[in-house]
């Protein structure tokens, strides 16, 4: 009885030992990289954003995935300072978001980590990083952006082509279905007259209506149906077109000279405050790891 008491015992003692060493080999292995702030990065968060890396292509390697931790810890810091929390719930809805722009579940995804040696947790803190910066990026960073709306008005008048100078206002006909009707949508053109008689004239024609399209610029539509419209006068209307419901024509009910800028310059704008906003993200980021007391091993 003592024997197997004692023979119990060492055999306790012994797995409780390798139990203890088990737990305590991680926590010695992982030793710290570097300091931001007082974050510690240790070897084994560069060691597996190095895995995400090589999923990804990235080439960057273990210099890379610890420049990569020790900007996201900036990052996180700068957002806790001015009051910014990333949830779980936010970070969790980032992960769905890329499942489903990868077109696979989220389990399928967890899966595709876990063949590559990457923990879930690698990739939800990469996108709490995310999420915290975009945060300071609209609360602290686009306030400080200016654009220029007179450099804007100049840039979208010389963008201006001379088919692109006219307002309208349009009717569209259409011949539902595009099977044989294109000999019939040519004879509804061929007799057009104008837009007062643009509904008569259809109701001799099978599956023929006639819409009110409004007022258009030429900066709203497509270049070669604006190229088209600048060339025809009041009273005109364009060939037949293929669209989703059979053919489609255009009516020219009015056409005057207005340079409308406003459609030229929105896309201009976006242009030029992405432009703008990512260098002042860079200045402000520059500045924060210049104040950041970072500390290699």
């Amino acid at each position: 009885m003592a024997k197997n008491f004692w023979g119990r015992t060492a055999s306790a003692i012994l797995v409780g030992a390798m139990l203890l060493m088990g737990a305590a080999v991680p926590a010695m292995a992982q030793n710290v990289r570097a300091t931001v702030n007082g974050t510690i990065i240790t070897d084994l968060q560069v060691a597996q954003r190095q895995k995400l890396f090589a999923l990804e292509g990235n080439r960057g390697g273990s210099k890379g995935a610890l420049d990569q931790l020790v900007t996201e810890a900036i990052q996180l810091g700068e957002a806790k300072r001015i009051g910014i929390t990333v949830s779980n719930a936010q970070v969790d809805e980032a992960l769905l978001q890329i499942a489903r722009n990868m077109k696979v579940s989220q389990d399928k995804l967890v899966s595709m980590l876990q063949q590559g040696g990457v923990g879930m947790d690698t990739l939800k803190d990469r996108l709490r990083a995310a999420i915290a910066w975009n945060a300071v990026t609209e609360q602290a960073i686009m306030p400080q952006v200016q654009i220029s709306e007179l450099s804007l008005d100049q840039e979208a008048a010389a963008k201006v082509q001379v088919y692109q100078g006219f307002d309208y206002i349009l009717k569209e006909v259409i011949f539902v279905g595009s099977a044989g009707r294109s000999g019939q949508a040519n004879s509804y053109r061929s007799k057009f007259s104008g837009c007062d008689t643009a509904v008569d004239l259809s109701l001799g024609y099978t599956d023929a209506a006639v819409i009110d399209v409004g007022r258009r610029h030429a900066t709203q539509m497509p270049e070669a149906i604006a190229k088209e419209l600048a060339g025809l006068n009041v009273g005109g209307i364009t060939k037949p077109r293929a669209v989703e419901t059979g053919l489609s024509m255009l009516a020219v009910c009015e056409k005057t000279q207005a340079e409308d800028l406003t459609f030229i310059k929105g896309d201009l704008r976006a242009e030029a405050g992405n432009t703008a906003l990512g260098g002042q993200s860079e200045t402000y980021m520059a500045e924060l790891r210049k104040n950041a007391k970072i500390i290699f091993n």
